[in-house]
């Protein structure tokens, strides 16, 4: 995948692996998302070795963060959307989505989902939709899967 840099004033995005900060996002994630709640730090390690990912900096401080789920050729999810809280208000969500959405390895895809609970007016902007067959949409749901020890 390629890596791309961004630069706004004091703030950049990038697709460098090698400059997040997993223990931020790890922390972000298990404490203050609403929908990772507990995740285990190798989960999060997991996730974003299997991803295309963005990190936003304030001086080479990580204070968000988006990663996309993708084979590069078809299909897209986002997910872990998020800015910290002192960061919002600032347009750096608008930021992350264009970065995101120019992406030369997310070109061409045929569909992109992503869930969220509260911010539907961020992501139609950047014209996401609302799915026009929910009906047809399955899943296999595990809310306790970073909760629940294995036995």
């Amino acid at each position: 995948m390629e890596t791309i840099d961004v630069h706004e004033g004091e703030y950049y995005i990038s697709s460098d692996k090698t400059r997040l900060d997993l223990n931020a996002i790890h922390d972000y994630l298990s404490k203050e998302s609403y929908w990772a709640q507990n995740i285990p730090f190798d989960i999060v390690q997991k996730s974003v070795t299997g991803s295309l990912c963005f990190g936003v900096f304030h001086e080479n401080k990580q204070i968000g963060f988006a990663r996309v789920i993708t084979d590069g050729a078809t299909f897209g999810y986002l997910g872990d959307v998020y800015i910290l809280e002192p960061y919002r208000g600032k347009g750096l969500s608008k930021l992350l989505m264009q970065t995101i959405s120019a992406h030369p390895d997310l070109q061409g895809l045929r569909r992109m989902l992503l869930v969220t609970l509260d911010a539907h007016g961020l992501y139609r902007q950047f014209g996401y939709t609302d799915v026009p067959n929910p009906e047809k949409f399955m899943q296999r749901h595990n809310p306790d899967a970073y909760t629940k020890k294995e036995q």
